[in-house]
């Protein structure tokens, strides 16, 4: 990727290559199996995951397991208050939409069958909103997901954790034809290029949720912002794991599932 095609320096200091600080604060809450607060810079998701003994109708009977994950924005987490869903009375679209990515995303990260016939819930609520909100739901979700089954293999109900890859993800986009990672709210609504991508710990591509808002890309340029993102889930990842602090044990349990 030709360095001029990345953005030299943003408002915040930050150079095309470098994301916001990532924390991940693990047991959070504590009544959920695994929990969360990740924060992407002033971007905070309270992340849960809950372990419920039965699937979905269409998986009884196939000792299968499922994750599946719900997303919302507190009503005060954007400059102006967000109603809640259930004032409504419907879910709106764009939480619809960033909850099945969010599910889709955690589901490639467990071996279902060594799961077992039982559903993880991961709960994604944004307590404040600058931007990314749906990386950082993934991203903070995973960590709660792994919480959520190694205390699933702690209390003897698995004989292994059954994780078959770290999953993270992270916003890149083209701002004045110039390319750049994790954007912040300010970025995103300027974007002329605005694309999510989800990778796993092999550099293996889970999703890509990829738009024009203002502007046409070009296949150099979405090549560009892949790297980009592979860089950023790189370090992600990285993060993860010293959140994590996986000991010999339960690396064996890993291997073994």
């Amino acid at each position: 990727m030709a360095k001029n095609c990345v953005v030299e320096s943003r408002m915040d200091g930050r150079s095309g290559y470098d994301m916001r600080e990532v924390s991940f604060q693990r047991g959070f809450s504590c009544y959920a199996e695994g929990s969360c607060l990740v924060s992407f810079g002033k971007t905070k998701v309270l992340c849960t995951a809950s372990v419920e003994e039965k699937v979905p109708p269409f998986l009884r009977g196939s000792d299968r397991g499922w994750v599946t994950a719900e997303y919302s924005l507190l009503p005060r987490s954007t400059s102006t208050r967000v109603s809640r869903d259930i004032s409504r009375g419907k879910l709106n679209g764009r939480s619809s939409e960033i909850q099945r990515l969010v599910g889709r995303s955690l589901r490639a990260a467990v071996d279902m069958e060594s799961l077992g016939e039982r559903t993880i819930w991961i709960d994604c609520d944004v307590l404040q909103a600058d931007g990314g909100t749906r990386s950082a739901a993934v991203t903070g979700g995973f960590v709660a997901l792994v919480d959520a089954l190694r205390y699933l293999w702690r209390s003897g109900k698995l004989n292994s954790i059954p994780l078959r890859s770290y999953v993270a993800a992270v916003s890149v986009g083209k701002i004045s034809g110039k390319l750049l990672t994790d954007l912040c709210y300010d970025e995103d609504s300027r974007a002329e290029v605005d694309m999510n991508v989800v990778m796993d710990g092999l550099g293996r591509l889970i999703e890509i949720q990829g738009t024009g808002e203002k502007d046409t890309f070009s296949r150099d340029e979405m090549n560009g912002m892949l790297d980009l993102a592979s860089k950023s889930v790189e370090e992600l990842i990285a993060l993860q794991e010293r959140a994590l602090e996986m000991d010999g044990e339960e690396m064996e349990a890993i291997a073994s599932s």
